[in-house]
Formats: structure tokens, C-alpha cells, sequence
């Protein structure tokens, strides 16, 4: 006869990570330093989008007719609750799929957890919860990894098929171009405050909901001859992945401040000191080529920097196909998605927030 598995203290999924969601990522210039030292390896024909812009995913094509979408993204607990956190960490694996302008097909489950910590029970919640997304998007979680972790870790390899014409990058961007954002701001603002038990049962429901929304409308976009980069925000914040447009394209981009969605008390939250370390890592990383207008609010700083987890696509379009884009986005449930700026010449890839 077994000896029943010991009971485990509940214990809040937060308190076990030294971050959450996609703050949890290496800040962009040590980043990049990384990559440097980095030596290139075979790169085949085939291989249509690499490292080279920093692109949310690799392309490699199949046929003709066929490309093939891959990428992996994982992280530490933004919330307490196990269910959500899969939830949230799936549909933020799949969002990269969507950015290229993918059909996801299937993903794999990455499972790292501290299994002396945590109770079968809640583990399993994980796992359900990852998997409830993937229904939602039409696919199966064809298989995985787990190991024994110090801290709890969950997320997705995620594939997807695209036709080789339809690839969306972040590089591609011209002058003239608007800047759509797909969902609101203020996911790490919200998620600083549930830490610190400051964040009421609507500021959650509101941060779940937007982290959870399967950022769809990529699919359609990826058919519109007039989108010419697509990105998501995550982990960089609005300016880190506006600036990755910017640097791809060789252009400055203008963001309007006062037009930027925010999630519901993220301004006032913000202001009372509820940010990320990873919003000041972020500015830290880029803000030299951030060009913030004299009259901005002191806050504006963080919430440009604030990184998001399962953020909202970030559209260049041309003028012309701005209210189709629109159209998409708000017939999918989209209902905050905007106009936030525009691409234009410049010397030196920069960002201007006015």
C-alpha cells in the first residue's frame, strides 16, 4: 500500500517567483548583449524570418503554399489563481503566432514546478487551464516537458501555418503609416498592485480578461495588403516594441499619449507608486532613443515602459486601411482598439511621445 501524498499549506502562487508574466524577461540591452556574443549559426534558405528584427516568431517555409510559424514563451505567476495563470501563459505563447499573421495548429506544454511547494491539485489547475486556451484556439497540446523547479514556471511552444505572402513582420513599416493598438495598457501596473493586495475584484477580472483575449484578429490582418508590420506588446512595453518597428524600418515613430486605451485605474494606480521593476529595466534598456514631451505627466514615463503579458497587436497600416483594420479588431471583441500614432522619416530610427 502507497502513503498518501503529504497535505501542502495553500500558498499564493505570486509569492514564489521573483516576477510575474512577461516582466519576468531579461531587460532588452542585457538582452542584447547576449545575442551578441552569440555566433551566428547555418542559417538555410528556407528559413524566412530569423533573429534578425527581433520578430516575435520564426518562419520557415514549407511550399509554396505553406509556412511554418514557431516560438516558445514562458514565465513566472502574474496571478494567484493556478486556473488563470494557465490560462494567461497559453494565450500569451499563442499571441506570437498571431503576430506573424498565423493559424496556430498545436503547441507543446512547458511544465517547471516546485513540486514540494505546490499541490498536485493546484499543478493540475495549471495544466487545465493552459489547455482550455488551446480549445479555445482550435488546437491540441500534443505533448511537453516538466521538470522539479524552484520556482513555478508554465508555458507553451506554439505552431502555426501561414502562406509564405501573408508573413507579417515587425519590420516593413513605411512613412505615411498609422499605429493601431489592438487592447489597453496598464497589464503590469495591475498586476504590481494584485502583489501588493492592492488591486479590487474588478481591476482582476478586468486583468484576466484582457490577458486571456486570444489576439485573433492577426489571422485576417495577415490578408490586408495595406498592414504592413504587426508585432505584439508584451514584455518590452508599448515603447520597447513601437522602438523594434521603429529600428526595423529605419523610421521615427509618433505616439499620442492622450490616445493610448488603458485598462481601468491603471493611471491612478500608477501614480501611487504601484510599477514593475521591469518598467524601470525597460527604460533603462531604451529610453535614451524615447523622445517624451515636456507636458507629459511624470507617470507617462512607466506606463510607455509598462510591460505587458498577453499585451494587445500593434498594427502599421497605411491611412487608407485604417478603418478596415478597425473593423476587424472590434468585430472579434476588440472593442478599445485604436489609433495611436503614425511612422514617418526620420535620420535615425526614434520614438516621440507627445
Amino acid at each position: 500500500m502507497t502513503d498518501p501524498a503529504p497535505t501542502l499549506a495553500p500558498v499564493r502562487l505570486t509569492s514564489l517567483s521573483h516576477g510575474g508574466g512577461c516582466g519576468c524577461k531579461i531587460a532588452p540591452g542585457v538582452l542584447q548583449q547576449i545575442l551578441q556574443s552569440s555566433a551566428a549559426g547555418f542559417i538555410p534558405p528556407e528559413l524566412m524570418v530569423g533573429t534578425e528584427t527581433s520578430d516575435d516568431a520564426a518562419v520557415y517555409r514549407l511550399n509554396d503554399a505553406q509556412a511554418l510559424v514557431a516560438t516558445t514563451d514562458f514565465f513566472m505567476p502574474i496571478v494567484d489563481d493556478p486556473y488563470d495563470f494557465g490560462r494567461i501563459a497559453a494565450a500569451n505563447a499563442l499571441s506570437d503566432v498571431y503576430a506573424m499573421g498565423g493559424r496556430p495548429i498545436m503547441a507543446l506544454a512547458l511544465l517547471a514546478m516546485p513540486v514540494a511547494r505546490l499541490s498536485l491539485e493546484t499543478i493540475g489547475e495549471i495544466v487545465r487551464g493552459g489547455e482550455a486556451i488551446c480549445r479555445e484556439a482550435g488546437i491540441p497540446i500534443a505533448g511537453g516537458h516538466t521538470i522539479d523547479s524552484v520556482e513555478p514556471i508554465y508555458g507553451l511552444v506554439a505552431m502555426g501555418l501561414v502562406h509564405p505572402s501573408r508573413v507579417k513582420r515587425n519590420a516593413g513599416a513605411r512613412a505615411g503609416d498609422v499605429l493601431i493598438l489592438g487592447k489597453r495598457l496598464g497589464v503590469g501596473v495591475l498586476s504590481a498592485a494584485l502583489k501588493k493586495n492592492a488591486l479590487d475584484a474588478d481591476g482582476y477580472r478586468e486583468l484576466v480578461a484582457s490577458t486571456t483575449q486570444l489576439n485573433t484578429p492577426g489571422i485576417q490582418l495577415a490578408e490586408m495588403p495595406g498592414v504592413h508590420a504587426l508585432t505584439d506588446v508584451t514584455g518590452f512595453g508599448l515603447a520597447g516594441h513601437t522602438l523594434e518597428l521603429a529600428r526595423a524600418a529605419g523610421l521615427k515613430a509618433v505616439v499620442r499619449y492622450a490616445d493610448l486605451p488603458l485598462l481601468p485605474a491603471v493611471a491612478q494606480l500608477a501614480t501611487q507608486g504601484y510599477v514593475t521593476g521591469a518598467s524601470g529595466r525597460n527604460w533603462a534598456a531604451y529610453g535614451a532613443e524615447v523622445a517624451l514631451d515636456a507636458g507629459l505627466p511624470t507617470v507617462a514615463r512607466d506606463l510607455v515602459a509598462d510591460p505587458q503579458t498577453s499585451g494587445g497587436l500593434l498594427v502599421s497600416c497605411d491611412a487608407d486601411s485604417a478603418d478596415a483594420v478597425l473593423a476587424i479588431f472590434h468585430a472579434q471583441g476588440f472593442d478599445h482598439a485604436c489609433l495611436i500614432g503614425h511612422m514617418q522619416a526620420a535620420e535615425a530610427p526614434a520614438l516621440a511621445v507627445v
